[in-house]
């Protein structure tokens, strides 16, 4: 690993992390509400249904990154994945604003069929060209993965508290308008600035890029299969991490809406307005993280290691809302947000170090013509994830709350486990890459 620990961070990452919080400012402004959209009068489905929807929806969003980065690959590239992604994305929020212009299940359907096709093409593609202005062992990724990551929850930080407000006080179609807006401004930042600080990064599809002097893709080595095989085992154990933590969107928003006392002063507080602390915490945290993994040095712990955090932090941070849940049930009083808030805490330092970490590790171990391609594949975890996530929380109303929250601590407690045990031969068939 090359010692680059004083060496600041390439501009380029801030330029690539502003887009980044544009269009995630985009999607989460749209997610926050979309629960509270489905079961309104305006969908009128009823939460088993719901929840259902939820998790197939966001299950696709994650799956179609596998298919965008193959296509940017072999295809387009990052840079016009990128922007096609944008503008798909903008399209399908404006889209969603239109109910009541044309037929309500049209403009769902069809807005969101716009929103997974853009973030299929974004999401992969945004991340795997951070990993682009690295050279191969630069002590820096992971610490820079980490100040994307903050800029991305500045955008998922301010999107409740703009587009629900707007969504919950005044009418759904303008909370998807303002995240249409978002992606927008994300759109205009990308264009005029790409060539200053990308120029021909990303530009070419990758597989045209690292063809030998026959213009032949060479056959994968022994190591780098053996790394393939590390993404694919670390992907899997996060699935049982994102199911978890993606109920932020699903049972823990029924939570806050239901079970929660969110008045202050005599006025209620916005149901969404509540997801947004997971982000403030990452925004505040994530620069304590992205200094500390530099500062640790050569004892920074290797990427397994802060999988198995990550999944025994979020068992913590269940343990603790199964515990509000059980006075709320008690009770029949709704309790303070502060169990709410005590959880996402968790959550966020649990999320440190397995989302930019994940990020990271990806596009340290992918062979460089699969770059979009396995960072597709690392997004796709969600997929499970979110599924599994959306059928859970449609047992809100028929499991008890205190059972409900309990069976995410005790999974996770047994996967954290496992992948412990397993850290020793992942860490060799990583071969020096930490």
């Amino acid at each position: 690993m090359s010692d680059t620990t004083h060496k600041p961070q390439p501009r380029a990452l801030h330029f690539i992390s502003g887009v980044q919080m544009f269009e995630r400012f985009n999607y989460y402004g749209m997610l926050f509400l979309l629960m509270l959209f489905l079961t309104s009068p305006v969908i009128g489905l009823n939460v088993r249904k719901a929840g259902l929807f939820f998790g197939t929806f966001t299950s696709i969003v994650y799956i179609t990154p596998v298919l965008g980065g193959f296509l940017a690959d072999k295809f387009l590239g990052k840079q016009r994945s990128i922007i096609l992604g944008g503008v798909l994305s903008m399209l399908g929020q404006f889209t969603l604003a239109s109910y009541g212009l044309i037929n309500n299940y049209a403009a769902l359907t069809l807005g969101l069929a716009l929103i997974i096709l853009g973030t299929g093409f974004f999401k992969a593609n945004i991340s795997s060209i951070t990993g682009d202005i690295y050279e191969e062992n630069d002590n820096r990724r992971d610490s820079g993965f980490t100040i994307f990551y903050m800029y991305l929850n500045i955008g998922a930080f301010f999107a409740p508290l703009v587009c629900s407000y707007l969504g919950e006080k005044i009418a759904f179609r303008y909370g998807f308008m303002a995240a249409g807006a978002g992606m927008f401004l994300g759109l205009m930042w990308f264009l005029l600035g790409r060539k200053k600080f990308l120029g021909n990064t990303g530009l070419k599809p990758s597989m045209e890029e690292h063809k030998n002097k026959e213009g032949k893709n060479e056959p994968l080595t022994k190591a780098e299969k053996d790394r393939i095989i590390v993404i694919l085992i670390l992907t899997f154990f996060s699935v049982f991490f994102w199911a978890f933590y993606e109920q932020s969107g699903s049972s823990l928003t029924l939570f806050a809406e239901r079970a929660t006392d969110r008045i202050i002063f005599g006025w209620e507080m916005p149901v969404g307005w509540l997801q947004a602390v997971p982000s403030l915490f990452v925004v505040i945290l994530a620069p304590v993280f992205a200094w500390f993994w530099i500062k640790l040095g050569d004892k920074d712990p290797s990427t397994p290691a802060k999988f198995v955090w990550s999944l025994f932090l979020l068992g913590a941070g269940y343990i603790v809302i199964a515990a509000g849940a059980f006075i709320f049930q008690k009770s029949g009083v709704p309790v303070s947000p502060l169990w709410l808030i005590t959880l996402y805490f968790m959550l966020t330092l649990g999320e440190l170090c397995i989302s930019p970490v994940g990020l990271s590790m990806t596009t340290k171990l992918t062979p460089a013509k699969y770059a979009s391609l396995f960072m597709g594949v690392w997004l796709a975890s969600d997929v499970l994830g979110n599924f599994f996530g959306g059928i859970f929380a449609g047992s809100f109303e028929s499991m008890s709350l205190v059972k409900l929250f309990s069976i995410p601590a005790l999974t996770v407690f047994v996967c954290g486990l496992a992948l412990w045990a397993m850290s020793g031969k992942l860490k060799e068939w990583m071969h020096g890459i930490r």
